[in-house]
């Protein structure tokens, strides 16, 4: 294309002027970035009306701030527990634990059906503070567990993301709180870990449900006696088919080992019961017998007595945590604890001196 003072210019150089289309796209994404942002940053009382309307949705974000270490986060967080304090205490507090292939996913679906069935409101929260290493998680439990997770009155509640136990654990139980403020009436906390996972969901439920199999070989064997002494029943699942018999003969081989444990601290001995829960056969049994249970030691005040215990414990265990992570991540102790460590493996200091002069140098910059 000639110009009029006779230059040319090709067609690449007539579009180079075309102006781009407006970003009006990005600004968009941007507004709607900020505007989600803003909805997302609820007041302290639009929380509190939420959880005690029962509103799931405001339910879950607050339970994501407990599960959050932004310290913004965890001082809403708090402020939103002490609200829903009086509101809480409510509910029937059910821990469930079992053995590898136990069938927990299959037995929590179909007892929870069950309670709802009674017009209960049930919260399923999980204890799991290996998922970084395993990968595990109840997410995978809840796509098992189809027919619970669509009902109205259920809430499954994945379990909190990877990290020390006492952590995971009083999160859990700051959202027992939370829950019982939002109606839950039965909570379920389940184990997903293995280990010292089971003593941490002892120390936050009314009942202790340990779940076993019949024909695993020896019955007893790879059960620490301090879980069995932990359970308040144990309930042989899969009796169904074939393995009929043999959970009969399970029970009662359970039965006898509990019999050899002292009485019970709740006055009431724990009982054994088979089960199938793809068949729904025995599931009746062991909530009657909850109820049961619930009713004699609110007679009893075991109940009022445990639920105390357990309220001081969780006090003293957030402090050792607290001040375990305050001293690892402090600056000073970080720039120094490498080199006594040294000191200690090179034999130049012992271990009781080496950790006196930390907890010394903490304390000193810690005023």
């Amino acid at each position: 294309m000639e110009h009029q003072d006779g230059t040319f210019c090709s067609h690449l150089e007539e579009k180079k002027g075309v102006e781009q289309p407006p970003t009006t796209n990005n600004e968009a994404v941007l507004k709607f970035k900020q505007n989600k942002r803003k909805k997302s940053q609820l007041k302290l009382q639009d929380y509190i009306d939420g959880i005690l309307q029962g509103n799931i949705t405001i339910v879950s974000q607050a339970i994501t701030l407990i599960e959050s270490s932004l310290p913004e986060h965890q001082e809403m967080a708090q402020h939103i527990i002490h609200a829903c304090m009086p509101y809480s205490g409510n509910s029937i507090r059910i821990g469930i634990t079992g053995v590898p292939g136990v069938g927990k996913s299959t037995f929590i679906e179909s007892f929870g059906k069950i309670i709802t069935a009674q017009g209960n409101k049930l919260a399923v929260l999980a204890i799991d503070p290996s998922s970084e290493r395993t990968k595990g998680s109840i997410l995978g439990d809840k796509t098992r567990m189809e027919l619970l997770s669509v009902d109205p009155n259920a809430y499954i509640r994945p379990s909190p993301s990877a990290g020390s136990l006492g952590g995971v654990a009083r999160k859990t139980r700051e959202t027992i709180i939370v829950c019982e403020a939002a109606g839950f009436n039965v909570i379920f906390v389940e184990t997903v870990g293995v280990g010292q996972s089971e003593t941490a969901v002892h120390s936050m439920v009314d009942f202790f449900l340990l779940l076993m199999l019949a024909g695993a070989g020896d019955q007893l064997q790879g059960i620490k006696r301090g879980i069995m002494e932990m359970a308040d029943s144990i309930a042989i699942t899969k009796s169904d088919g074939e393995n009929k018999e043999k959970a009969q003969m399970a029970r009662i081989e359970y039965s006898s080992a509990l019999h050899l444990f002292p009485q019970h601290p709740s006055g009431i001995n724990p009982e054994v019961f088979v089960c199938s829960a793809l068949e729904h056969q025995g599931l009746e049994k062991i909530w009657n017998h909850i109820q049961t249970y619930m009713d004699k030691t609110k007679q009893n005040n075991f109940f009022t007595t445990k639920r105390h215990t357990q309220a001081s414990f969780w006090m003293y265990e957030t402090i050792h945590d607290y001040l375990k992570q305050n001293f690892y991540s402090h600056t000073g102790i970080v720039s120094k604890i490498k080199e006594y460590e040294q000191l200690v493996i090179q034999g130049n200091m012992s271990s009781f001196k080496a950790a006196q002069e930390l907890l010394e140098l903490y304390t000193s910059q810690s005023k």
